[in-house]
């Protein structure tokens, strides 16, 4: 059985174990954690009504996450979720943990009456399992997305 944790201001070391799950499952350890911001950093992302980090465990053991950021509109009074990071244990996959965690930021967007969630994924063969995820959960839309850089 799947229990879905939202994270709030006192989460801070369920977050630091989100991040090396992330981390972990994305083969990227040292982005998710070697610069860790420090507890009072963490303390205030959590407390803003405009993140979301929910956590997924099994038993004791945390089995997945999602981060996702509420996006107030300007053209009109609505808002959108954005999914910017989600994983799983590889040893627990095809179990529903990811749809749970869905099904979870589902209801937190019900709350703040927002009017859709959007996740992007890579057209590359290793995100193929994610997108036969949210092909079944929601509807496709190809786009193409840029990284502008920041000057220093």
């Amino acid at each position: 059985m799947i229990h879905i944790q939202t994270l709030e201001a006192h989460d801070i070391d369920t977050l630091r174990n989100l991040l090396q799950l992330l981390g972990t499952v994305f083969g990227e350890l040292d982005t998710y954690t070697a610069h860790q911001p420090d507890d009072a950093y963490l303390q205030r992302w959590l407390a803003n009504p405009h993140h979301m980090a929910l956590a997924a465990f099994s038993e004791e053991k945390m089995v997945g996450g999602l981060v996702a950021y509420e996006l107030q509109k300007f053209e009109q009074a609505r808002s959108e979720i954005y999914i910017y990071d989600l994983a799983v244990d590889e040893g627990v996959r095809r179990q529903g943990v990811a749809t749970a965690l869905i099904t979870a930021l589902q209801k937190l967007a019900a709350q703040r009456q927002a009017y859709v969630i959007f996740v992007q994924a890579d057209t590359s063969e290793e995100d193929a399992p994610a997108i036969a995820l949210y092909t079944k959960l929601g509807q496709r839309e190809d786009v193409l997305h840029f990284d502008i850089p920041v000057p220093s």
